[in-house]
């Protein structure tokens, strides 16, 4: 891929289906770019198209996870975005990213994890079940589009197709890279579009977001460093909101906590285990 300002087409000679594999799409989580780098080069689609590409140049560009708004809360409706969001550079490149988004029939997206030890885990709806097991995270995360929408993999569940995010790790961890590599590697052999001796994970724990916590102050601060998939216990304390202490209303898991610095910010998630 020689522009980050692009995406790029590969064709295969035999009719198959359409796909689209997306990095960078938070900047600053470089895993999935530099998979793509070792990938690119050598791939061979046999069946189908496959689209690749980088989802935020200029944050990548600049390593911050995004330059004006967060670009993975505006695959909305235009009506649900404000005017501030919808003059954003990340606006503008979502509406473009919907363009191959439309024309694909299943999305993976790599992300990295702001939370030191973190391990890899898939986000995805029900309809993507059996593409996962080619995915050797063995934790699965859904429900986010009920709570968090506006990211790809919403737009492409929305639509009735396939969303998959693989959060690949820590973004400081190098070993990420090697889990962005390997999940591109499975979803590409699940999708059709490559012959590989793909193995299978078939063993998978579930999990449901149930809330996403929004500040309240310009002040949130946790009790904690949470890791990620941590169990918090009813009426534990996950942090202090200005003046106010959060605490858990059930046992829970606790995903993407931090501290927080201005009113209106996503804060944490919890969720609890399904079968």
């Amino acid at each position: 891929m020689n522009s980050r300002d692009g995406i790029i087409e590969i064709l295969g000679p035999e009719s198959g289906p359409q796909s689209i594999i997306l990095a960078g799409t938070h900047g600053d989580e470089a895993c999935g770019i530099r998979a793509l780098e070792r990938i690119i080069p050598s791939l061979k689609i046999k069946r189908g198209r496959v689209f690749l590409g980088y989802g935020n140049p200029r944050a990548i560009e600049r390593n911050i996870r995004f330059t004006e708004t967060n670009l993975n809360r505006m695959f909305k409706e235009d009506a649900l975005l404000s005017e501030k969001e919808k003059k954003s550079y990340e606006y503008g490149r979502s509406r473009f990213l919907m363009g191959y988004l439309d024309r694909s029939g299943a999305l993976l997206d790599l992300h990295a994890s702001f939370v030191p030890k973190s391990r890899a885990f898939i986000i995805c709806n029900d309809n993507a079940r059996e593409t996962v097991k080619y995915l050797s995270p063995d934790t699965v995360l859904s429900g986010l589009d009920d709570i968090e929408p506006g990211g790809t993999d919403c737009y492409m569940n929305r639509s009735g197709k396939m969303g998959i995010c693989v959060e690949c790790g820590y973004l400081g961890d190098g070993s990420s890279v090697d889990r962005a590599e390997e999940a591109v590697i499975g979803f590409l052999a699940a999708r059709g579009h490559i012959e590989a001796d793909a193995k299978i994970y078939p063993s998978k724990s579930h999990i449901k977001a149930y809330k996403l916590y929004i500040t309240k102050t310009d002040s949130f601060v946790l009790s904690k460093n949470f890791e990620d998939f941590e169990t918090i216990l009813k009426g534990g304390s996950i942090g202090m909101d200005g003046k106010e202490e959060v605490k858990a209303v059930k046992d829970s898991i606790i995903l993407f906590a931090r501290d927080r610095k201005a009113k209106g910010e996503e804060a944490f998630v919890l969720g609890e285990r399904i079968k």
